[in-house]
């Protein structure tokens, strides 16, 4: 469970150990320098003994050890020189008479031998002192207070270099602080009209984010421009992506010129021949695709496929390549315009497949298209497609989209690799070509739509975990059919979203229409930062963690330095993956169902769990999502809780959240800037369904072809508010412990410990 182990966010800086050290330390630094003046010099006042001294040694060395502000090492009248004045009392007089003042300063070699001796102790004792003062000529005392006023030369500098570090991490609270407050006071709710934050922040770390990626993307494009040698360094072409007028499309096609050497009617030729393609592929039925029918599946027959569209045999020049290719289609409510612009909008685009997509972007506009719905629209974009777990590798992808309406009711859009792009692009991030692939998609009544998805992939062969590989290798990972159950399920979550007429039962505990949308708003921001938190993405670094009870579980963290949509600090995340002999939809009513979660949940201690809110957001009653409440010794927790499945992948995603914020959002409040920390868990299918373990003349059904579940568990745990803290190996551990003994519980709800 993501646990916030940190004070809440809205706390005040000026309460943190950070800046109390700090003042601290500039209120020494103040007594230090009142006084330079008394300490500049080592002054012996008569005896150790004296009443003037007043006390023993000890104390009197403790009280010597005062350093001056502009003391220099060994140039000093504190370190080198000794003040030496004895008091005489005339009995016969009533004023007192000092003698003059003395001073000593020592040699050059008596400073070498005494540091010598305080590298090896800094402390001496009489023996050493008197040793050392009979080798070099001196007082046992002179030694000692020698040894005093180094001591307290080198503590005063220590303490300077320690000022001046909490002094600038001050100032940097101090900033931080300052732009929270002034975020903080800018908006209020338009349902409530209360005070609340602003989007500011999310967009400023997204807009940062999307500067990085296109920073890199122009980097790679001015170095490809260098290599061909067309146009020096800085003097080529702007591209077309802002407006679209002449002048900024003649850029464009000349842009494309002269990377790809690609006329824009050779583009034009290409995406085509694609579209045809495309079209047939979703049409054709056998000898094309032939249905499996113990599983549905159809499968690609490729020998027919090369003579249908005279593929050449590309195996001598792209060595250890596979192809993946497959078909699906569904009906899904949406209307056609708006899943067209879902299609043409990369950040639409990512945010309706946030499990399957970690980066996206649209590096160029060779064609607008026609308003309003892009039609004849052409663009050049990168895809970076995963799984949710870092034991697959993700796939990285350049390809062309081309939008076109075909009729009134049907319009098609087509994505392909282009061979001449690819030659000029680092051989390292073309891991997977798309051959022509797509959807077909048909207007029906209502509001539906008919979406027929050609999936057809020509990838590298790349070392996958053993768990992962026949999910992989047969196509179901990246194919067709869990797109199409992605889009659905997105399909649904919208229809539900934007619903004013909810039955009830659809909607207990929350009275307001604004409160349900704000709670399922939330809830979607909790899943893209799961699945954005888990896959093996350029954005993360995993390390192996291994341990004695056998889990392979990687780590990897992050700092969260002003994105206001989590908790700010250090954020560590733990995931690890595993196959369990169980059936997926057995695995995923366990973990969703609140009345046993205290089986596995450890942060529950075994007390009772009760739902406050259950809102459903799609077909299925597995969709939907939940605010949970968790009582234990006394203490009250709420966990906002989605849990969502499809025909392919199942997810439970649930994170804790602030009791007080949260019931702003049931009233409708804005969500975007709600701190929340998920975690949860990812169910597929083994993929061992999908081929007969054995072949028979029986007609009897096997059990044994149901499979059982790979199961992907996370954690993300915040370790330290403050971003300039460093990760120490008790969080690790914590995190890891977190995993295994939430994995054990499982196994032992589900008697499954062997397995």
């Amino acid at each position: 469970m993501g646990v916030d182990m940190s004070n809440p966010p809205t706390k005040d800086f000026f309460a943190s150990p950070a800046l109390s050290l700090s003042l601290a330390g500039i209120f020494r630094d103040a007594g230090a320098t009142q006084a330079a003046a008394a300490a500049s010099v080592e002054v012996e006042e008569g005896d150790e003994g004296s009443g003037r001294g007043g006390g023993g040694s000890g104390k009197r060395e403790e009280t010597m050890e005062i350093s001056s502000e502009n003391s220099v090492p060994a140039r000093s009248r504190s370190e080198d020189d000794l003040l030496e004045h004895d008091d005489d009392e005339d009995d016969g007089d009533k004023t007192k008479k000092k003698k003059r003042k003395k001073y000593h300063r020592h040699t050059t070699d008596q400073i070498r031998e005494m540091e010598a001796l305080f590298k090896e102790s800094p402390h001496p004792d009489e023996k050493q002192r008197k040793q050392l003062g009979k080798q070099l000529g001196l007082d046992p005392r002179q030694v000692k207070f020698w040894f005093q006023n180094h001591r307290t030369q080198i503590k005063a500098t220590q303490e300077r270099q320690e000022n001046s570090l909490l002094k600038q991490e001050l100032e940097k609270l101090r900033e931080e602080n300052k732009a929270m407050r002034e975020t903080k006071n800018k908006a209020c709710c338009p349902n409530c009209g209360m005070a609340t934050t602003s989007k500011d922040g999310s967009m400023k770390t997204e807009e940062q984010q999307l500067r990085i990626e296109n920073a890199k993307l122009k980097a790679e494009l001015e170095k490809l421009r260098t290599t061909i040698g067309k146009y020096p360094p800085g003097a080529a072409p702007t591209s077309s992506c802002s407006t679209g007028n002449d002048q900024e499309n003649r850029s464009s096609l000349v842009f494309y010129t002269g990377i790809f050497g690609l006329e824009k009617s050779r583009i034009m030729e290409v995406v085509n021949q694609a579209m045809e393609e495309l079209k047939k592929m979703a049409t054709a039925g056998e000898p094309l695709w032939i249905r499996i029918v113990e599983t549905g599946r159809e499968i690609l027959n490729y020998d027919e496929y090369v003579k249908e569209f005279s593929v050449e045999n590309s195996s001598n020049s792209r060595p250890r390549r596979s192809i993946e290719a497959s078909r699906e289609t569904r009906v899904v409510f949406v209307d056609l315009p708006r899943l067209v612009q879902n299609f043409m909008d990369v950040n639409q685009w990512k945010e309706m497949f946030p499990c399957i997509i970690s980066k996206a972007a649209t590096v160029d506009v060779i064609c607008h298209g026609e308003a309003p719905n892009k039609n004849g629209g052409i663009q050049l974009m990168f895809a970076e497609l995963q799984m949710l777990t870092p034991l697959v590798p993700t796939r990285e992808v350049y390809f062309v989209r081309y939008c076109k309406q075909l009729s009134a009711e049907q319009w098609a859009i087509v994505d392909v690799s282009i061979d001449k792009a690819e030659e000029n692009i680092d051989a390292s991030l073309v891991k997977c070509r798309k051959r022509p692939s797509g959807c077909i998609i048909e207007d029906k009544s209502n509001g539906h739509c008919k979406v027929t998805w050609v999936e057809h992939l020509e990838c590298q062969r790349s070392t996958v975990h053993t768990m992962y590989r026949t999910v992989v290798s047969s196509g179901l990972a990246f194919g067709a059919r869990h797109w199409m159950a992605k889009l659905q399920l997105q399909c649904e979550r919208l229809v539900f979203f934007m619903a004013t007429n909810v039955p009830t039962k659809d909607s207990t505990g929350v009275a307001t229409l604004a409160g349900r949308k704000s709670i399922l708003k939330l809830a979607q921001r909790m899943i893209w930062s799961f699945c954005h938190a888990i896959g093996a993405s350029s954005y993360h670094t995993w390390n192996k963690v291994s341990r004695k009870t056998g889990e392979d579980i990687r780590v990897s963290s992050r700092k969260n330095l002003n994105d206001p949509g989590e908790p700010l600090g250090v954020i560590v995340c733990a995931v690890s993956s595993v196959w369990l002999p169980v059936s997926p939809n057995l695995l995923f009513d366990f973990l969703r169902d609140e009345a046993r979660r205290s089986e596995w949940d450890i942060m529950s201690n075994g007390g009772p769990v009760q739902s406050i809110a259950n809102l459903a957001k799609g077909k299925d009653r597995g969709n939907a999502v939940t605010i949970q409440t968790l009582k234990s010794k006394g203490n009250s927790m709420w966990v906002l809780q989605d849990s969502c499945t499809n025909a392919f992948e199942s997810m439970v995603v649930f994170a804790p959240v602030d009791i007080t914020g949260m019931q702003s959002v049931i009233r409708g409040c804005d969500s975007s800037n709600m701190a929340i920390l998920p975690s949860g868990f990812s169910i597929l299918p083994d993929g061992l369904e999908s081929r007969p373990l054995l072949i028979t003349s029986r007609h009897e059904k096997s059990n044994d072809m149901e499979g059982g579940s790979l199961l992907t568990i996370a954690f993300q745990i915040l370790t330290n508010s403050s971003p300039t803290a460093k990760l120490t190996m008790e969080s690790v551990e914590s995190v890891n412990t977190l995993i295994s003994c939430t994995l054990r519980n499982i196994k032992t709800s589900l008697q499954c410990e062997d397995g």
